[in-house]
C-alpha cells in the first residue's frame, strides 16, 4: 500500500514540531487552572511565579497548584510520552502495526505483581506504594522472560518475540486469575481493578523526579537509533544485506521500552491504547522515518494525557474517572476507524 503522508517537507515537520511542543506548554498553563475547584488564572501563574523565585507563600490555592494538579500534568506528560514512544519502538520491532507497549506480556506481568502484592501482600516491605512496585516487577520481569524465551533454539526474531509474549502473557493472566479465586479479600481486589484501571491521582514530585528522567532518557537515546529503527521494518534479511545485525538492537530496545513501561506502570497503573493510536496517527502526518516519527510522538502522546487527564477530573462532579477508562472509550473507537479507513503506512512491506 502506497504511504500516505501529509507533511513531506522538512519544513512542514519543523512547523509541526514547534507548534506541538508550544501547545504542550500551552496545554500545561491552561490545564493547571481547571479542576474541581475553580481558581483564577492570575492566581495560578502567580503562585507559579512565586515558586520560581522562592517567594513561597504558603496557602490553600498554592497547596492545590504545587501538590496535586502540577504534579498530574508532569506525570501525564512522562506517562504520554513514555506510551507513545514505546508503542513505535514496538511496532517497529516486531514489525507489527497493532503491536502496542503491553503485547509481549508486559500488561500480564504488571498485573501479576499487583494481584500478588494486594492479596497474598507480597512486597509490602516497599511502603505505601508496594501495589505500583510489584506491577513494575512483574512488568519489567516478564519482559526479561520473553527475550530469553524467545532466544531458545535460536536467535530470536519478531515472530518468536511475538509467540513468547503471548504464551507468557497466558500464563501470567493464569496465575492472576488462581490467587484471586482462592482470595478472600474484597477490598484487596477494589485496589487491584481501580489500579489497573489506570490513574495520575498517586502523582507526587518524589516520584516524578525519577520517571520523567527516565522517560526523556530513554527517549533520546531511542531516537538517535532512527536509522537502525528503520531497518527493522524492512526486515532481518534486508538488514543484514545493508551490514547491520539487528538481533542485539531487538533485545536492546525491548529492555529499554521495558524499563520505561516498568516505570510508567509503576506511577500511574495500566492506561492502554496510547501507544496503539499515537503512532497510526502521526504516521499519517510525518510518515515512517523514525527521525520524525519519534519526536512528533513523544509530544502526541504527552498532549493527550495531559488533556484525558484534565477530563478525567471534571467529566463527573466530585468524583473522577480512571484515565484508562476514558482512554479506551475514545481510543478504541479511533482505532477502528483507523483499521478501516486503511489510510496510514507502516513502512517496509505496507
Amino acid at each position: 500500500m502506497k504511504e500516505i503522508t501529509l507533511l513531506k517537507s522538512t519544513s512542514g515537520y519543523i512547523a509541526l514540531l514547534i507548534f506541538l511542543a508550544v501547545l504542550l506548554v500551552t496545554s500545561i498553563l491552561v490545564a493547571v487552572t481547571i479542576g474541581s475547584t475553580s481558581i483564577p488564572i492570575e492566581d495560578v501563574y502567580q503562585v507559579i511565579v512565586n515558586e520560581l523565585s522562592s517567594q513561597i507563600n504558603h496557602s490553600a490555592i498554592r497547596d492545590i497548584i504545587i501538590y496535586i494538579r502540577l504534579p498530574r500534568l508532569i506525570l501525564a506528560i512522562a506517562v504520554g510520552m513514555g506510551l507513545a514512544v514505546s508503542g513505535v519502538v514496538m511496532q517497529a520491532v516486531v514489525r507489527n502495526p497493532l503491536a502496542d507497549p503491553y503485547i509481549l506480556g508486559v500488561s500480564s506481568g504488571a498485573s501479576l505483581g499487583a494481584t500478588s502484592a494486594a492479596l497474598l501482600g507480597v512486597g509490602s516491605a516497599f511502603g505505601s506504594n508496594y501495589l505500583g512496585v510489584m506491577g513494575c516487577i512483574g512488568a519489567f520481569a516478564v519482559s526479561m522472560m520473553v527475550l530469553v524465551l524467545s532466544n531458545i533454539g535460536g536467535r530470536s526474531n519478531s515472530i518468536k518475540l511475538l509467540l513468547s509474549g503471548m504464551a507468557l502473557s497466558s500464563l501470567c493472566s493464569a496465575f492472576s486469575s488462581f490467587i484471586v479465586y482462592f482470595a478472600d479479600d474484597k477490598e484487596g481486589m477494589m485496589s487491584i481493578t481501580y489500579w489497573l484501571m489506570g490513574s495520575l491521582a498517586g502523582a507526587e514530585w518524589s516520584v516524578i523526579a525519577v520517571v520523567l528522567p527516565i522517560v526523556f532518557l530513554c527517549t533520546i537515546f531511542l531516537w538517535s537509533q532512527h536509522r537502525i529503527l528503520n531497518l527493522m521494518l524492512l526486515g532481518d534479511e534486508v538488514a543484514v544485506t545493508l551490514g547491520t545485525e539487528l538481533h542485539r538492537y531487538r533485545n536492546l530496545f525491548l529492555l529499554i521500552s521495558a524499563l520505561m513501561i516498568g516505570f510508567i506502570v509503576y506511577a500511574s497503573g495500566m492506561i492502554g491504547f496510547v501507544g496503539l493510536i499515537i503512532p497510526h496517527f502521526v504516521r499519517f502526518l510525518v510518515g515512517t522515518d523514525h527521525k520524525k516519527l519519534l519526536p512528533i510522538s513523544a509530544l502526541a502522546g504527552a498532549l493527550l494525557l495531559v488533556w484525558a487527564d484534565v477530563l478525567s477530573r471534571i467529566i463527573i462532579p466530585q468524583n473522577e474517572l480512571p484515565i484508562g477508562i476514558l482512554i479506551s472509550m475514545v481510543g478504541a473507537p479511533c482505532f477502528i476507524y483507523l483499521m478501516a479507513k486503511k489510510s496510514y503506512g507502516f513502512g517496509g512491506n505496507n
